[in-house]
């Protein structure tokens, strides 16, 4: 099992999940984190801290999809262990569906 990040968390990305990480294993995106399955330790701890509730197991139905994605981008996007600034407009987007066509490709500036 691992976790992974899902549709809720892209435009708001608010990385309250990256400080508390034991093992460093989420990668930044322009508008969107993800976490490598291959480094997650499976300890969950991130999971309550994120506002969008844009984390889960990956052992809950649907999440295929979600996990290619996490599994992709870790390898090419920059590791992050510091939370950084959170979009200004991160509440407008939390709890909106349909986000998954606003997912940038483009990484983030890292640590």
């Amino acid at each position: 099992m691992t976790y992974v990040v899902t549709e809720a968390c892209i435009k708001c990305k608010y990385m309250d999940c990256v400080e508390v990480c034991p093992v460093d294993c989420f990668y930044e995106g322009e508008n969107f984190l993800v976490i490598n399955p291959n480094e997650c330790i499976d300890c969950g701890v991130c999971e309550p801290e994120c506002p969008a509730e844009a984390i889960l197991p990956d052992t809950e139905d649907g999440l295929e999809e979600w996990l290619e994605i996490n599994t992709k981008y870790s390898e090419e996007w920059p590791n992050i262990t510091v939370k950084g600034e959170t979009p200004a407009d991160a509440d407008d987007w939390k709890g909106k569906e349909g986000k998954k066509e606003l997912l940038s490709e483009n990484p983030g500036k890292g640590d």
